[in-house]
C-alpha cells in the first residue's frame, strides 16, 4: 500500500499536477501520527549552528532561545555535535576541548555546554543525542588531529591536509568505544549518534586483491565495539548514525555510484537487522527519483527500528541550492505516509526559517509525538500513575512504578471533549516527556484529562484517567453505559468488524475476562467501576469498542 501511495505521487508530478494540489491530498492522506521521530543536527563545529559567541552567558542564552523555537515546531529529537574533530564541547578526560566553545583550542568555557544541553531539552520533553563525528579527526596540525597522533601514531592517517583515524586499525574502534563510554556513563544523554562511521571516499581504492566485504567487516567491527560500550553503560541509551543516503543500487533505481554499503563500505541496513543500531538517520539530500524510491528501501528494510531520513533543507538557501518549499513538504508528507520520521540538517536553516520551512514545520508537526519504543528491548510498561486530579488549573497524579527503573519515569498528558479520553489518538496528546508529576493546565467545561506514564525505553503505560465527573456532558453520557448490574448492550458487529469475542478490561488496561460476542453482555459478576470493551478477532486483531459503568 505504501509503495502504491508513493507510485500515485510520483504519477502526480510527471502528469505536472500543480504543487499546491499534491500537497493538499498528501496531507489528506497522511495525518499526524502518535509515533513520530522529528529530529534536528546542531552542529558545533566552527559554532555555524550554535555558539555565535565566545562569551559563556550569550552562549547559554542563545541556546535557550534555539532549543525554544525547536520545542515550538514540534521537535523532539536533538542531535547535538559533542565529538567534533578530536576534540568535544565537555570536560574530556581523552581529548581536549573543541575551539567552537571559547576561540582557543584546549580552552575550557567554565561551564559544561552538553550538560547544559542535556538539561534544556529535557526540560522541554525533548531528547538530547550526542552526536559523535568518528573517523575524520580534522586538519593534520589542528590540535586534536596533532594530540591525537602524538599518544597513538598508528591509528591516524594523513590525506591530503586532514587527518583521520584508520578503520583498519583494530585499536581504533576500541579509541571510539572509550570515547562513547565517556560520554553515556558521564552524562544522561538519551542516544550516542555515530557520524561519518565509514571509510573516506578519499580513502585509496582497493588494493588488487583486496575484498570489499573486509572492509565493511572493519566498519562493521567498529560498530560492534561502540555498541557494546554504550549498552553496557546503559542499556536504554540509542545507538543510531547517519548513513550516506542511499543504502546501495536498487533494482530500477541506480545510485549513481555513491551509496552507503558499495561505496563507504557502511552495512547500515544490516547493523538495523543485526540489533547493532536503534535507529538510523540517512543522509538523503537528495530530490526527485534519488529520494522516493530509496526512502520506501529504507522502510522496507527497517526491521522494526527507527528511520529518520535527514533532510537536506540547506539547499532552500539560494548559495548553497535551489530548491523550493514545497519539494521539501512533499517528501515529508511522503515520509510521513511510509511511517518514518524526519531530520533537518541544519538546525540555524530550519530556525531562520529559510524560504519558510520552520512556519511550515510548525504546521506540520502541530501536535506533540512520543519517539517510537524501543520494544526491541524486551522491557515491561510501567504501571499507570495514581490518584490524578484537577484542582482549578493544577493538574496532579501519583507517581507510577516501573520495574525496568522506578527512579526515572516520564509522563504524558492526555486531553480531549470526549471521556473516556482516547490515548490512541494523536490529536489528543498534549504533553510529552514530563519529568514532574504536576502541570498547569486550561480548566473547561467538559475537557478531561488522562495521564500515562513512559519508562527509558518509550514503553507507556496504560493511562489513569480523570475521575468521571457528574456534570459529564450528554455526548460523552451516549459514549458511556451506567449499568446497576444488569447486562450491558453491546454495539453490533454490522458486516466490518471481524470479532467473535469481546474483551472486558479495567481501565489500567487489566485483563477482565474474555465473553463471546452477543447482543449483551452480562456484567452481575463484576465490581463497581469503570470498564472498557475490546473485540477479538478471528486473527487476534482487538479494538476498543466501548466503555460502561457498573453502579450499583
Amino acid at each position: 500500500m505504501k509503495q502504491l501511495y508513493t507510485l500515485i505521487v510520483f504519477l502526480f508530478l510527471a502528469l505536472g499536477i500543480g504543487a499546491q494540489e499534491v500537497c493538499q491530498a498528501l496531507w489528506n492522506a497522511a495525518p499526524a501520527t502518535k509515533y513520530e521521530v522529528r529530529a534536528v543536527w546542531l552542529t558545533t563545529i566552527g559554532g555555524i549552528d550554535w555558539p555565535h559567541s565566545y562569551q559563556a552567558g550569550k552562549q547559554r542564552q542563545e541556546l535557550i532561545e534555539t532549543l525554544d523555537r525547536l520545542k515550538q515546531a514540534g521537535i523532539n529529537t536533538v542531535m547535538v555535535q559533542t565529538r567534533v574533530r578530536a576534540t568535544t564541547i565537555y570536560p574530556s578526560a581523552i581529548e581536549p576541548w573543541d575551539g567552537c566553545i571559547t576561540g582557543k583550542p584546549g580552552h575550557s568555557p567554565g561551564y559544561d555546554p552538553l550538560q547544559f544541553c542535556i538539561e534544556l531539552c529535557h526540560e522541554r520533553g525533548m531528547e538530547c543525542h550526542a552526536w559523535v563525528v568518528t573517523i575524520p579527526i580534522g586538519k593534520w596540525n589542528s590540535l586534536g588531529c596533532r594530540q591525537l597522533r602524538q599518544k597513538y601514531p598508528k591509528l591516524v592517517r594523513r590525506i591530503g591536509e586532514d587527518g583521520f583515524m584508520d578503520p583498519e586499525q583494530t585499536q581504533t574502534g576500541d579509541y571510539l568505544a572509550k570515547m562513547c563510554s565517556e560520554i553515556v556513563r558521564n552524562y544522561d544523554v538519551d542516544g550516542i549518534h555515530l557520524d561519518y562511521i565509514r571509510y573516506p571516499e578519499t580513502w585509496p581504492k582497493l588494493r588488487k586483491g583486496e575484498s570489499r566485504s573486509r572492509r565493511i567487516a572493519n566498519i562493521t567491527a567498529i560498530v560492534e565495539k561502540i555498541h557494546r560500550a554504550v549498552k553496557t553503560e546503559k542499556n536504554w541509551v540509542k545507538l543510531s548514525c547517519s548513513p550516506v543516503g542511499k543504502y546501495d543500487d536498487l533494482c530500477r533505481y541506480r545510485s549513481g555510484g555513491w551509496n552507503a554499503r558499495t561505496t563507504v563500505c557502511q552495512d547500515a541496513q544490516a547493523w538495523l537487522r543485526d540489533g547493532l543500531m536503534d535507529a538510523l538517520f540517512p543522509m538523503m539530500y537528495f530530490q526527485g527519483n534519488n529520494f522516493y524510491p530509496f526512502a520506501i528501501d529504507w522502510q522496507e528494510q527497517s526491521y522494526g527500528r527507527i528511520v529518520a531520513p535527514g533532510l537536506g533543507i540547506y539547499f532552500l538557501d539560494p548559495r548553497e541550492g535551489k530548491w523550493t518549499l514545497p519539494m521539501v513538504e512533499r517528501q515529508m508528507y511522503v515520509l510521513r505516509q511510509l511511517g518514518l520520521g524526519h531530520c533537518y540538517f541544519r538546525s540555524k536553516f530550519f530556525t531562520d526559517n529559510t524560504k519558510g520551512i520552520y512556519d511550515f514545520g510548525r504546521r506540520f508537526d502541530a501536535t506533540p509525538a512520543l519517539i517510537p519504543p524501543m520494544t526491541w528491548a524486551g522491557k515491561a510498561a510501567p504501571q499507570a500513575p495514581t490518584v490524578l486530579s484537577l484542582e482549578g488549573n493544577q493538574l496532579s497524579w501519583g507517581g507510577a512504578c516501573d520495574q525496568s527503573d522506578a527512579s526515572y519515569l516520564l509522563y504524558n498528558i492526555y486531553a480531549s471533549d470526549s471521556y473516556p479520553v482516547d490515548i490512541e489518538n494523536p490529536q489528543n496528546l498534549v504533553a510529552a516527556r514530563l519529568t514532574a508529576t504536576s502541570r498547569l493546565v486550561p480548566a473547561m467545561q467538559g475537557r478531561y484529562y488522562a495521564v500515562t506514564a513512559m519508562n527509558r525505553y518509550g514503553q507507556e503505560s496504560p493511562a489513569i484517567q480523570q475521575d468521571c465527573p457528574e456534570n459529564t456532558s450528554q455526548t460523552a453520557r451516549q459514549q458511556i453505559q451506567i449499568s446497576t448490574g444488569h447486562p450491558v448492550v453491546l454495539p453490533p458487529k454490522g458486516q466490518v468488524l471481524d470479532a467473535d469475542y469481546v474483551i472486558v478490561e479495567s481501565m489500567t488496561g487489566q485483563q477482565i475476562g474474555v465473553y463471546p460476542y452477543t447482543a449483551t453482555l452480562n456484567v452481575s459478576a463484576l465490581t463497581d467501576g469503570m470498564y472498557q470493551l475490546r473485540s477479538l478477532g478471528r486473527k487476534g486483531r482487538t479494538h476498543r469498542i466501548g466503555y460502561f459503568i457498573v453502579k450499583r
